[in-house]
């Protein structure tokens, strides 16, 4: 097998220089690069990466911790990072951190700590006790996908305005009784709140305060079609709107409402935010983000942040487009225990 010497004894040049070539580390000029290029495809050379790392101090590897690989969104994610580094030809390190295992604290007690990556990318962590110091002082460049808004460095969408204008659009339609269904104390995330926050923010504006009704749930499939199946068989409290934290929560209630005979949409809407794989086959309303394009997004930023560590990182709030299908409908106050008895405002 070739080495470095033999790349740089054909193409004439130092060793040095010839790293430089190939590692884009250091000036070579165009002429010699080419030249250094040339022989090390002649003669089939792979550049080491445990070489290149010693000369650059560079691992070309990048960390990514996140706290589930089998969710949606999160796994959709990750396939946009991969995407955006095998581009930069960048190696991926993978942590699955599932929230109360012990597992997680191995991740933050020893790999994290070992550095072995040049930047880390935070996908959907909520951190636990002091897990977002501790990341802080790994002192590695750090972007997140999904987080606190007000942190530099953090990609997601405006939350706050997916959760008023999915209200919006039902309050458009008529629905005055909407309720929101999604999260549950202590385990609250930061996009699930600020979620909740724009439809309360849309039900104050538009005078229905009295009507607002949060349901908590736990933010799954089967969280919200268990929370779904206790509130919506309350024929005299039945919401005719539904508001739902993510589309998983939403495909749930669909579920639940289809297996107590209350029909979607013309006995009850429903609308979620992610724009799910399935949403599609359940023909639900949503709020899209796109995850892939906010997995590369967050490579993009990273590398910047890698180049120049010194340099204001910015956060990036991405909008939501509203997609409508056959899951939301104006309200029927004909049929609906509710609004049959309450007189239009």
């Amino acid at each position: 097998m070739s080495g470095i010497s033999d790349v740089a004894r054909l193409a004439g040049v130092s060793k040095a220089t010839a790293s430089r070539a190939l590692t884009g580390n250091g000036y070579v000029s165009a002429e010699t690069r080419a030249k250094v290029q040339d022989a090390a495809r002649a003669l089939d050379y792979v550049a080491s990466s445990n070489a290149a790392s010693l000369v650059t101090g560079r691992t070309r590897n990048i960390g990514v911790i996140m706290p589930s690989v089998t969710r949606w969104f999160l796994a959709e994610v990750l396939e946009g990072i991969q995407d955006a580094l095998l581009d930069h030809g960048l190696d991926l390190t993978l942590y699955d951190s599932r929230p109360g295992t012990t597992g997680r604290a191995r991740i933050f007690d020893d790999f994290l700590a070992r550095k072995r990556f040049d930047g880390l990318i935070a996908v959907g962590l909520e951190p636990q006790d002091n897990e977002i110091e501790r990341l802080q002082a790994i002192d590695r460049p750090m972007i997140s996908v999904v987080g606190d808004a007000n942190d530099p460095g953090t990609i997601s969408i405006d939350d706050r305005d997916a959760g008023r204008r999915a209200t919006e659009h039902l309050i458009g339609l008529g629905h005055r009784h909407i309720a929101f269904i999604g999260g549950t104390e202590p385990h609250w995330a930061h996009w699930d709140r600020r979620r909740l926050e724009g439809y309360m923010s849309a039900m104050a504006d538009a005078g229905l305060a009295e009507y607002a009704r949060h349901i908590e749930c736990d933010i799954t499939l089967p969280g919200g079609y268990a929370a779904s199946v206790d509130f919506l068989g309350d024929t005299k409290r039945r919401p005719t709107g539904l508001v739902c934290a993510c589309d998983e929560v939403a495909i749930g209630a669909i579920i639940a409402a289809r297996r107590l005979g209350i029909q979607v949409p013309s006995d009850l809407s429903v609308v979620g935010v992610d724009d799910h794989e399935f949403a599609d086959v359940f023909s639900l309303t949503t709020l899209a983000q796109l995850p892939r394009e906010q997995g590369m997004t967050a490579v993009e930023l990273l590398l910047r942040h890698i180049a120049d560590p010194s340099a204001p990182v910015p956060s990036v709030a991405l909008p939501a487009r509203l997609i409508v299908r056959s899951s939301t409908g104006p309200v029927d106050r004909a049929s609906s225990a509710i609004e049959a008895g309450t007189r239009p405002r």
